[in-house]
C-alpha cells in the first residue's frame, strides 16, 4: 500500500526559478516542512536560509551545480560543490557537460562527473547527475548512465526543467535498465500531478523534482482518504 507520506519521500521540492524572492523562498520551505519531503532543491544563494528554516528536520537540503547549462569548467562545479557543503547541503544536483558528452568526449565527462562525486562523497554528500535527455538520443542517454555509474555518481536525473521537455516514462525506462542497483533514477521537468508522480514511480524512479508539491499532496491525501490506498 503506498501513502501520501510515501509520495513526500519521493518529492524534492523545487525552489529554483530565478524570479523567486527571499519570502517566496522562505514560504516554500515551510511546504516542504508541512508535507516532509525527500529534499528541498535551492538556488545556491538560498542554503543559507534553507539550513535555517530546515533545521531539526530530516529533510535534505539540496542545490544545483554548473546550473543549468552544465558547461562550467570541472574546477569551478568542484568549488561551487564546496561552497554548498560548507552551508548544509547534503544533495547536489549537478548537470553534466552536455556539448562533450555529444561530441563524445567520454573521458572528460566521466572525469568532470567524478570531480564532483569524489568532493561529495568525502564529505558524505550525494550527487545527482542531470542528463538534459531533451538534448539527447538514444544512443547518448544509455552512454550518459554508463558514464555516471562509472564516476561513482549516486543518481542519474532527467532534466534541469529548462529544457524543451522534462520527464518522460520512457527515459526513466532507460535510465534505470542502464545504471546499476545502488543508482537511484530522479525524475524533473513537468511532473505534476499524482499520476504522473505514481507513472514514474512505476518505472523505477525514486525521487521526482516538483513545483507543484502543493498539488500532487493534496491530492495523494484526498485519494487516500478516499479510497484507503494510491
Amino acid at each position: 500500500m503506498i501513502t501520501p507520506h510515501d509520495i513526500a519521500k519521493m518529492l524534492d521540492h523545487s525552489l529554483l526559478k530565478p524570479e523567486m524572492d527571499t519570502e517566496t523562498v522562505r514560504k516554500g520551505l515551510e511546504v516542504a516542512k508541512k508535507y516532509d519531503t525527500a529534499s528541498v532543491c535551492v538556488k545556491p544563494c538560498d542554503l543559507e536560509l534553507a539550513a535555517q528554516v530546515l533545521a531539526g528536520t530530516d529533510i535534505h537540503l539540496s542545490t544545483v551545480i554548473g546550473f543549468p547549462h552544465g558547461s562550467n569548467l570541472t574546477a569551478v562545479k568542484v568549488y561551487e560543490a564546496g561552497l554548498a557543503m560548507d552551508q548544509g547541503a547534503t544533495e547536489l544536483d549537478m548537470v553534466l557537460n552536455i556539448g562533450r558528452l555529444i561530441s563524445g568526449d567520454d573521458d572528460y565527462v566521466r572525469g568532470d562527473i567524478k570531480a564532483v562525486v569524489d568532493a561529495a562523497h568525502a564529505r558524505g554528500a550525494i550527487v545527482k547527475v542531470i542528463l538534459e535527455n531533451a538534448f539527447l538520443n538514444q544512443e547518448q542517454k544509455v552512454r550518459a548512465c554508463r558514464l555516471c555509474a562509472e564516476a561513482g555518481a549516486d543518481y542519474t536525473k532527467t532534466s534541469t526543467g529548462y529544457a524543451p521537455s522534462g520527464a518522460v516514462v520512457e527515459d526513466l525506462e532507460l535510465m534505470r535498465a542502464n545504471t546499476p542497483e545502488r543508482m537511484g533514477v530522479k525524475a524533473a521537468g513537468g511532473v505534476r500531478t499524482l499520476d504522473a508522480v505514481l507513472a514514474c514511480r512505476k518505472a523505477g524512479c525514486t525521487r521526482c523534482g516538483a513545483t507543484a508539491t502543493v498539488a500532487i499532496m493534496e491530492e495523494a491525501e484526498a485519494r487516500f482518504l478516499r479510497d484507503g490506498t494510491l
